[in-house]
């Protein structure tokens, strides 16, 4: 961190932080009269701090690195300084200048994730701050900074666990999977999200979280499809279900915001995220591999449903509802902007399906036209109820991402059928690579904002 001595004068760091590997920002610790001075008249340091925590808070949400530097911009330019930022994935360095001073600073977190309702609260009061924040004081800002960084979330542990039952289950049926298999998928999602979710409250670290969690959605699913056997004497072709147990595990955001960020050159940023991406992909499809060899569970094709075209197309406008809908919950989306993304989602994924059945259109075609469906839809949802475009955009395709085809791909490589895993892989990549083309292309086509360098 460089400071201007004469402008970090009175500056006094904290003296009682915790023992963490992450330290605490002591954000107060810049500000003095911070009741009584307004924005537009404190110094340098005070009003770079304000800029770097609501870049540092913007970017903890998960929304994208466009995103997060145009609402340090607005800030900056209503404290009348220049900003320039480099942002990666848990982090940005930025420098703040006037006409006489620069300021550099270095933030960090210490996870990253994805928080849709306080994003949405974030880009209020950026809109608010654009409108008079230089006459709000330094005190007032702060404040209300800590009160949204504070807010709680929408839902406890088992709703989580049900919107992870709900998405995943639906996400069965879209992918082959039949009424047993949506079953048992409901009780193993539900159960590991929950578990993953009692997890990250506690700050166990990622790679513990997702073997953990993969660990009991695939345990429970064969338990639960072993009681219906014992029950119902039901077929163990059943088992090739278990995949759809462990997707709710899919990083669909940063996979999708990874494509959005490299398209506008936030290089470091696009980077990171894909790695961060992939990273989540290889744990959880090595754990459920071991798991499969460990219980002899195989990812076969799932048995034919017998419904005619038109049953399937009727079926599958609520179930994409229902997985949007269940995704967007996971990420702390308010009912109502859940249902808004779930909208979308049962629109642009049946229009995706669709064209892959009744057409001779490629699956990463296919996807492009559902992800540009999505970006366009959500555009005109968002002029009717202001909603972040990204916190409805992002769940809308995420149920798009193929996480069976991911899966299957590694599962191959485990066995070394290397052609077969390559297959699958190669599926997988042409529809990730496709959906965020999508939506930027939506984006290029109603946002003059995102269209231009400048």
């Amino acid at each position: 961190m460089k400071k201007d001595d004469e402008l970090m004068s009175g500056f006094q760091p904290a003296r009682h932080l915790s023992a963490k590997h992450h330290m605490a920002i002591p954000w107060q610790d810049f500000f003095t009269n911070d009741n009584f001075t307004t924005a537009n008249e404190a110094n340098l340091v005070e009003r770079a701090a304000i800029v770097g925590r609501i870049g540092l808070m913007m970017l903890s949400y998960g929304t994208g690195a466009w995103r997060v530097r145009d609402s340090m911009n607005i800030v900056a330019r209503k404290l009348d300084m220049t900003c320039t930022v480099d942002i990666g994935l848990v982090s940005l360095e930025y420098t703040c200048m006037d006409a006489h001073h620069s300021y550099t600073q270095a933030v960090s977190l210490p996870s990253t994730g994805v928080n849709t309702t306080k994003l949405s609260k974030m880009e209020r009061f950026i809109d608010e701050f654009n409108a008079h924040g230089d006459k709000m004081t330094i005190g007032e800002i702060h404040a209300r900074l800590e009160r949204i960084a504070h807010s709680k979330g929408n839902y406890a542990p088992y709703q989580v666990g049900l919107a992870a039952a709900l998405a995943c289950s639906a996400f069965v049926f879209l992918l082959g999977g039949g009424p047993i298999e949506m079953a048992c998928s409901f009780i193993g999602a539900g159960l590991g999200n929950y578990v993953r979710r009692k997890l990250i409250d506690r700050h166990i670290t990622l790679f513990a979280c997702i073997a953990i969690a993969v660990a009991v959605a695939c345990l429970t699913y064969l338990l639960s499809l072993s009681l219906l056997q014992l029950g119902l004497h039901v077929s163990s072709r059943h088992e090739a279900g278990y995949i759809g147990a462990m997707l709710f595990i899919i990083p669909g955001f940063p996979f999708i915001t990874s494509g959005l960020d490299i398209s506008k050159l936030d290089m470091r940023s696009g980077l990171e995220r894909m790695a961060y991406a992939i990273a989540i992909i290889l744990a959880a499809t090595l754990v459920g591999w071991i798991m499969a060899l460990t219980v002899n569970l195989r990812p076969e094709n799932f048995a034919a449903l017998p419904l005619s075209p038109l049953a399937m197309l009727l079926l599958r406008i609520p179930a994409s509802f229902c997985g949007v809908f269940g995704f967007s919950i996971m990420f702390n989306s308010t009912p109502r902007m859940a249902a808004i993304a779930g909208l979308i989602g049962a629109v642009a994924n049946t229009t995706r399906l669709e064209l892959g059945d009744l057409t001779m259109v490629p699956a990463g075609a296919a996807a492009f036209i559902g992800a540009l469906i999505a970006g366009l839809l959500a555009f005109i949802a968002k002029r009717k109820v202001r909603y972040p475009q990204i916190s409805i955009t992002v769940p809308s395709i995420v149920i798009m991402v193929p996480g069976l085809y991911l899966y299957r791909g590694m599962y191959n490589l485990g066995l070394t059928s290397i052609s077969v895993g390559a297959l699958w892989i190669t599926k997988a990549l042409l529809i990730v690579v496709f959906l965020p083309l999508g939506l930027i292309a939506a984006r290029i086509l109603t946002d003059v904002k995102w269209r231009h360098n400048g």
